[in-house]
């Protein structure tokens, strides 16, 4: 996400931001707009699974829902009751977990109701690390249809595994898995793709699912000519990064992306202690 997206969304969050006797909270109604929610009702079953998972994290829901009633002018002096709540941070928090992560309003709203500060840098940081998981977990499910189209084709394991080993050295030019996992310092049991930078784990996603979308195509059955199809794509994929001056095998590797799930973790429960209306 660039930082002038993520300036912009700040100043609008921020001015949505409301305090009470040094308390800060949120209106549903405003939120609702902030996160591009066009109808109430839509945005309100939105709430109500933040409340069971406010409830199954054994928190009062009271402590971060609350309800108010808001008067609005419906034109020549007429006027109507609406329901509104006052929501905690951890609350909006709740909100934004509800909807895809691979929008930025809502990348963004998860990392800025994450933080008790709300320093740029900060959100930076984390909406890198939520954009990175949600690579890597659409990478994860690209490789087992992969998987499962390979096995269907009738390759047994031993050429299963020599099909993902082309992969990596098409990819790397010339290296294989074990070489770049010798060259990142990577553990040989762990999976490679949990290392790498965003970029990379795109563009392997991209080659995977140009493979994938061929295997069925072209009904591909064969080792031979599903290796040659995957080395093909991760070359051309490879070229297209190359053209950028972009080199995968010379990329630095990335933090461990269980650590940065544990992590996330582990602020995401500092909320709660930070957060009640």
């Amino acid at each position: 996400m660039k930082k002038d997206t993520i300036t912009s969304l700040t100043k609008n969050f921020e001015s949505c931001r409301h305090e009470e006797n040094w308390v800060e909270f949120w209106y549903a109604r405003e939120l609702q707009k902030l996160l591009w929610y066009d109808k109430w009702e839509n945005f309100n079953q939105v709430i109500e699974k933040a409340k069971m998972a406010c409830y199954k994290s054994k928190q009062s829901i009271s402590d971060h829902f609350a309800d108010v009633r808001k008067m609005i002018s419906l034109g020549k002096e007429a006027k109507r009751e609406i329901e509104d709540y006052k929501l905690s941070r951890y609350s909006c928090y709740l909100i934004a977990q509800n909807w895809d992560p691979r929008k930025e309003v809502i990348a963004f709203a998860m990392s800025y109701f994450a933080f008790q500060t709300r320093k740029q840098e900060l959100l930076e940081k984390r909406i890198e690390e939520i954009e990175r998981i949600v690579d890597r977990d659409k990478l994860t499910g690209t490789e087992k249809e992969f998987s499962r189209l390979i096995y269907e084709a009738w390759v047994d394991k031993f050429g299963f595994a020599r099909i993902r080993n082309s992969w990596d050295t098409a990819f790397f030019w010339w290296n294989t898995t074990k070489t770049m996992k010798k060259i990142l310092k990577i553990p040989s049991s762990r999976v490679i793709a949990d290392f790498l930078p965003s970029i990379t784990i795109k563009a392997k996603d991209f080659a995977t699912e140009i493979t994938n979308f061929n295997i069925k195509k072209n009904i591909l059955n064969k080792e031979s000519k599903i290796t040659d199809e995957h080395i093909k794509n991760n070359k051309n994929v490879r070229n297209l990064l190359l053209k950028e001056k972009i080199v995968p095998e010379k990329l630095p590797k990335e933090e461990d992306i269980q650590k940065v799930k544990r992590k996330l973790f582990k602020q995401d429960k500092t909320i709660i202690k930070q957060s009640k209306i």
